[in-house]
C-alpha cells in the first residue's frame, strides 16, 4: 500500500509540476517590426540626420551626401524590421545563435563563411610555410614574403577544404609521431 501510495503522489507530482510552455521567444526579445524601441532608434537616428541636413544648402555636396544616408538609414531599418530578426529593449536587433532552425539564417551562413574564409587564410599560410621551407634561404621568406609567390598561393587556396581531404587520406597532413619534438618531462 505504501508503494502505490508513493507511485500516485510521484505521478500526481510529475503531472501537476510540468513545466508550462513559455511563449515569450527569447529572454524579453520581440520582433524588431513589432519594437517601440526599435521604431525610437529609427526615428531618433533619421531625426540626427535632418538636423545636420539643415545646416546645409539644398544642392550641395554635403546635403546630398546626408540626404543618402538618410535613404540608406531608413532602407536598414526597413530590412531589418521586414526580417525576423529579434529586438531588445535597447532597439538594436540580437542574434539568436542557440541551435533554433528558425534563426539559423542568423548564425550557420555567416558562421561557415567565417570558417570557410579563415580556413583559407590558414591553409595558405600553411603552404607558403611549406614552399618556401625548400628554398635557398627559409627564414628571409617568412621575414619578407614573396608577394608574387605569396599572391600565387593564395589564388589556389579557395578550394581549401578538398586539399586538406586529400592531403588527410594522403597522410601528407599529419606528421608522423616520431617527427614531433617533444619537450623532456
Amino acid at each position: 500500500m505504501k508503494r502505490f501510495n508513493l507511485i500516485t503522489l510521484l505521478l500526481g507530482f510529475l503531472i501537476f509540476n510540468t513545466p508550462q510552455q513559455v511563449n515569450a521567444e527569447v529572454g524579453g526579445l520581440t520582433k524588431c517590426s513589432e519594437s517601440p524601441a526599435f521604431d525610437k532608434r529609427l526615428k531618433a537616428s533619421v531625426k540626427k540626420l535632418e538636423q545636420r541636413l539643415a545646416g546645409y544648402e539644398a544642392d550641395s555636396p554635403p546635403a546630398l551626401a546626408l540626404k543618402q544616408q538618410i535613404e540608406r538609414t531608413k532602407a536598414r531599418f526597413d530590412k531589418y524590421s521586414r526580417s525576423e530578426l529579434l529586438c531588445g529593449t535597447d532597439g538594436l536587433p540580437h542574434l539568436i545563435a542557440d541551435g533554433r532552425w528558425d534563426h539559423s539564417a542568423e548564425f550557420i551562413l555567416p558562421g561557415f563563411g567565417f570558417i570557410y574564409i579563415s580556413g583559407w587564410i590558414g591553409w595558405v599560410g600553411r603552404k607558403y610555410l611549406r614552399v618556401v621551407s625548400t628554398t635557398k634561404n627559409p627564414s628571409e621568406s617568412e621575414i619578407i614574403i614573396n608577394v608574387p609567390l605569396a599572391l600565387k598561393i593564395m589564388t589556389t587556396g579557395y578550394i581549401w577544404p578538398i586539399s586538406a581531404w586529400q592531403e588527410l587520406i594522403s597522410g601528407e597532413l599529419i606528421a608522423p609521431t616520431d617527427e614531433v619534438t617533444v619537450s623532456p618531462r
